[in-house]
């Protein structure tokens, strides 16, 4: 009975506006601010620490990852949800259009054991993000 009522104590309108967010923005990194931006356009009030309380809430239970870039002042999340090893791989960010890909492929093993063999560094992929452009963005680029 009582994982029902904590259940139903997390369903409240801002926490669905922001799942809401969340589905359309799978691909893309944001912050706070973005969703914050979001739901004042759809007319719905809530400040920024509920938004900040329930984006913790979501990190914590694996839906979301949150890191900070060297670009940002603030913490940036994405979805975590369509990929269930999201925390063991390496994410790349376009720095034009935002779009968020997934480094799942043998180089990161590869990477992993040599930065830990010759560097003795242990690479925490869940925080990891590279900056530079897409494919698409980047083609644009050159026919300019």
């Amino acid at each position: 009975m009582q994982n029902n009522q904590q259940q139903k104590k997390y369903r409240t309108k801002s926490r669905d506006a922001i799942m809401s967010y969340l589905e359309m923005h799978r691909e893309h990194s944001f912050s706070v601010y973005d969703v914050h931006e979001y739901m004042q356009a759809k007319g719905i009030s809530v400040n920024l620490t509920t938004i900040y309380r329930n984006l913790d809430k979501l990190t914590e239970d694996g839906e979301i990852m949150k890191y900070k870039t060297a670009e940002d002042e603030c913490c940036r999340y994405q979805c975590a949800k369509p990929h269930a090893r999201c925390h063991e791989h390496i994410h790349m960010q376009c720095r034009e259009c935002g779009k968020i890909l997934h480094m799942e492929c043998h180089f990161m093993e590869e990477l992993v054991n040599h930065l830990y063999e010759h560097h003795g560094f242990t690479l925490e992929c869940s925080g990891s993000v590279l900056m530079g452009l897409c494919e698409e963005c980047r083609l644009k680029v050159k026919q300019v």
